[in-house]
């Protein structure tokens, strides 16, 4: 391996003579200034393993040389070998709070010259192999956790769609009510990951109904109060099925499943919340999925016509709904209209 050192002093001898201890190292190539405010220019620009600077240089010393390249961005561990005079001890210790690695004393000793730039070359390349590896399995395990969410992101589309099968529902339709829920997520000034997150377990809400039997599940008509008792039970047979997971996006779909029929006026099932005590993941769901399903078409029912849909949405603002995901949903309507169109249930 060939370091690059930068040897920065205003006394040519001094250069020549670094240089050539350089040479005789035999893994080092130099570049050298006469010009403090030249070599520093130098050093921010250029990477070098080590730099050699001289503490008594006309406009800009050795100290001051090291303050302004230690304050350089991505200079902060690059080694740094001072020379100084042997009655400069005040001046080492002000330079070792200013960034300086090591200090050499005039006259410069030839042996202790190399052995301490090979040492300082050592530990530098040490600190890089570790900087490497380090930057290496950071991304090794960025990497990991993209597959292993990419695994978990497919296994939850593939549990909604097993509720599809007993229920006459498609897939476009929790894609839609999904990037709904993000919607209204984003514009309520939620974190990213908490968008990220309501969007990757929203199309959860309905799992439950696997547990619903197709008499009741699958009846054209209106359902009777004691069928329509049973259907509520989808809501915790989903809430069941997810709980315990470690994942924290089948906590989510299990906390959506729960409560995304619940209703703002404290009305909805299964345990008559009220308000905010209604998980703020199932009052954004809940508009997301009230206004797919009225707007689709189903064997049961024609699809309503946007206008109605909306005007039952606001209508039941503050009653059914959380105002404020409402009033967000109608604030980003021509994103509303994209993502129906882009998840159509033709296509």
């Amino acid at each position: 391996m060939t370091y690059k050192v930068l040897i920065v002093d205003d006394a040519e001898i001094n250069l020549i003579l670094f240089e050539a201890l350089l040479k005789r190292m035999g893994n080092c190539e130099s570049v050298k200034f006469s010009s403090a405010v030249a070599g520093l220019a130098c050093a921010k620009q250029d990477d070098f393993d080590l730099i050699i600077v001289d503490y008594m240089m006309p406009d800009l010393n050795g100290m001051e040389f090291i303050a302004q390249f230690r304050s350089t961005t991505g200079r902060e561990d690059t080694p740094v070998l001072m020379i100084t005079a042997n009655d400069q001890k005040q001046v080492r210790y002000r330079a070792l709070d200013a960034g300086a690695t090591d200090f050499l004393t005039k006259p410069v000793d030839k042996i202790e010259f190399m052995a301490r730039v090979n040492n300082m070359l050592q530990l530098g390349a040490s600190r890089k192999v570790l900087a490497d590896r380090a930057a290496w399995l950071a991304e090794e395990v960025r990497k990991a956790t993209f597959e292993i969410k990419e695994r978990e992101r497919e296994t939850v589309i593939r549990l909604s769609k097993a509720a599809e099968y007993r229920d006459p529902e498609t897939g476009a339709h929790i894609l839609r009510m999904a990037h709904y829920s993000e919607l209204i997520a984003r514009g309520l000034g939620l974190p990213v990951q908490e968008c990220e997150l309501i969007l990757e377990a929203a199309p959860m809400h309905d799992i439950g109904k696997v547990g619903i039997t197709d008499r009741i599940l699958l009846k054209p008509g209106r359902l009777t109060p004691e069928e329509f008792e049973v259907m509520k039970q989808h809501a915790v047979y989903g809430h069941d099925i997810l709980k315990g997971s470690s994942s924290r996006v089948l906590q989510t779909g299990a906390s959506i499943a729960l409560g995304h029929h619940e209703k703002y006026d404290g009305s909805g099932y299964p345990g008559g919340l009220k308000g905010e005590a209604i998980p703020i993941f199932s009052r954004i769901v809940a508009v997301a999925d009230v206004f797919d399903a009225l707007t689709s078409e189903r064997p049961y029912k024609k699809a309503w016509s946007m206008e109605h849909a909306c005007d039952h949405i606001k209508a039941s603002s503050g009653t059914h709904f959380d105002p404020r995901c409402v009033a967000t949903f109608f604030d980003q309507w021509d994103k509303v209209c994209d993502i129906q169109q882009r998840f159509n249930d033709d296509d």
